[in-house]
């Protein structure tokens, strides 16, 4: 999708721009509303779905943004976890920390997730959301497969780029929405209201190659789950969106391992480190055949 300077330098410019208490918000408001409401709910089901089939434990969230899957978390059946989490953006850790208690027991770190400040073996689960995106994948899976314990699981969830939504998105809309904006400068209009589609920083790997990736990074994957299922492109979903809450009563529906998977706008990987002594796994699906990808 990108070369690898372009990557690296507009993911160098997301991580800055979030260093701005104002766009920290607004990451954090999209959580509640707007068009992305719906991705980040299913993937907040996709991932508390997988977290009840773990046992209790020391548990990260790396790159844990404002910190909506550590509240998710404190607000249902996760107090069984000891979370830390952490984000390279000083002004996410201060959202995230809004609202808690000293009682909740939450370690919260800015830190380079590429320069983890936690010793080998510190974690039983690792999570990573939407992280590995703007990134050095490899030096980040590195690192999380360091501080996991061996025996621990590792948690990614990834943009799934084959997806309908993904290509179009990335191929026809927002390319359109900057040609519309050039022509709305060259017309006279504000700048204050132009359309546009900033340069997003993406990099995002089918799910056949993250998997191949984690491997080579030490773990063990052994499934994978596709979400925010919906077969609407935008801008289509947006002007059906009043009509299409269904997603936030029945969020089952918005996951899939099976063959509407290819609809998923995202998807994640769960992963095993491996243990000389083999500690009980999970209770999970069949991985699915990511090959097929």
């Amino acid at each position: 999708m990108f070369g690898r300077n372009s990557h690296s330098d507009h993911g160098r410019q997301v991580r800055l721009h979030y260093q701005d208490p104002r766009f920290a918000d607004d990451y954090a408001q999209a959580y509640r509303s707007g068009p992305s409401e719906r991705y980040f709910a299913s993937r907040l089901y996709a991932i508390a779905e997988i977290l009840r089939s773990f046992p209790s434990g020391d548990l990260l969230d790396v790159g844990c943004g404002p910190g909506m899957m550590v509240h998710h978390l404190l607000g249902g059946d996760g107090g069984r976890f000891r979370i830390t989490a952490c984000d390279q953006s000083a002004a996410m850790i201060d959202i995230a920390a809004r609202g808690l208690r000293e009682d909740d027991k939450v370690r919260l770190h800015v830190a380079d997730i590429g320069d983890l400040p936690f010793p080998g073996g510190s974690f039983d689960i690792v999570l990573a959301m939407g992280v590995l995106e703007y990134v050095d994948a490899d030096r980040v899976l590195r690192e999380i497969t360091r501080v996991t314990k061996p025996g621990g699981f590792v948690v990614i969830t990834m943009l799934n780029p084959l997806s309908p939504y993904r290509l179009f998105e990335w191929g026809a809309f927002w390319p359109a929405r900057r040609l519309l904006g050039r022509l709305e400068g060259l017309l006279g209009v504000p700048e204050e209201r132009r359309h546009r589609a900033d340069k997003s920083g993406i990099h995002a790997l089918p799910a056949s190659r993250l998997v191949g990736r984690m491997r080579e990074s030490g773990l063990r994957p052994h499934d994978v789950l596709f979400y925010d299922i919906t077969a609407l492109v935008p801008p289509f979903d947006r002007l059906v969106r009043p009509w299409t809450y269904r997603w936030r009563y029945a969020p089952e529906r918005t996951v899939s391992r099976g063959p509407g998977r290819w609809l998923g706008s995202g998807y994640l990987v769960v992963a095993q480190i491996p243990a000389e002594s083999r500690v009980a796994e999970p209770v999970l699906r069949p991985p699915v055949a990511v090959e097929a990808d």
